[in-house]
């Protein structure tokens, strides 16, 4: 933590603006692209101020897992490009990308908002693997909400390539869409000193006290968090970042279509 930044920043929140002007519960502009690669089965681009996104889907054939024969699965993967930001390094996911992927996974999976019986093929033998890969391309801060908005995006625009003879013709688009029952989405509400912000940039990250990424459906059904920083938080603190994330949800959602 940046314990001068930290200063500067909170004797900013006492006059409730930020180092950009903006309110605490206030995102930089938001742009959401779909379809930006015709080599996947779905893909968008998501511009949060600077910080720049691209989710990509591919559909794959898997067998499926003992304990679960007659359904398919999604598997959500990130890299963390050093083009993106020069503390990113080639090589292995390193443990902030497992964690964005792992925080992507668990709002898509936890949210039910897909059928993954509907995924089967051949009971026991064959289903579709949905594959999520998330890439970098320039990180101002608050990664983890573009590539949640993202992956969503990406997943709702999907559509399955052509399967025949056991074969997956990758050239070959059919007319299925994959199903999405609701639209999942994480908004990540940070805290430092006793301010709660939504959509931290770079300078704010490295000030937090504590963090909370909150997933939600469009009823404002909590279906995952994930709690990151170094300092505790109160049930009255999740309270209040739980009500700030599934409302600002709500607004993130209606960009995507």
């Amino acid at each position: 933590m940046n314990n001068e930044l930290r200063g500067h920043l909170i004797g900013l929140f006492e006059s409730n603006i930020r180092l950009d002007g903006r309110k605490f519960t206030d995102y930089r502009p938001v742009k959401v692209e779909v379809n930006v690669t015709s080599t996947a089965e779905g893909s968008a681009r998501v511009i949060i101020g600077k910080t720049d996104v691209i989710a990509g889907v591919k559909m794959e054939i898997m067998e499926p897992y003992p304990d679960t024969p007659d359904e398919g699965s999604i598997m959500v993967g990130a890299e963390l490009l050093p083009l993106s930001n020069p503390e990113f390094e080639l090589g292995p996911p390193g443990q902030e990308a497992i964690e964005l992927a792992r925080v992507v996974d668990r709002g898509i999976r936890e949210s039910k908002c897909l059928d993954f019986k509907k995924l089967c093929i051949n009971e026991g033998e064959k289903a579709w693997m949905i594959v999520v890969d998330i890439c970098t391309i320039n990180d101002a801060g608050n990664l983890l909400d573009a590539s949640s908005l993202a992956a969503i995006a990406a997943l709702r625009n999907t559509t399955f390539p052509e399967y025949k003879d056991d074969k997956i013709d990758y050239k070959k688009k059919t007319n299925k869409k994959l199903d999405l029952k609701d639209i999942p989405l994480s908004v990540t509400v940070i805290k430092i000193g006793d301010k709660f912000l939504v959509d931290p940039d770079s300078d704010e990250e490295k000030a937090i006290d504590a963090r909370l990424t909150v997933a939600s459906l469009s009823d404002g059904t909590l279906c995952a968090m994930q709690k990151g920083g170094d300092y505790p938080l109160t049930s009255e603190d999740i309270a209040k970042m739980v009500d700030i994330g599934v409302e600002k949800g709500k607004e993130l959602r209606k960009l995507v279509k």
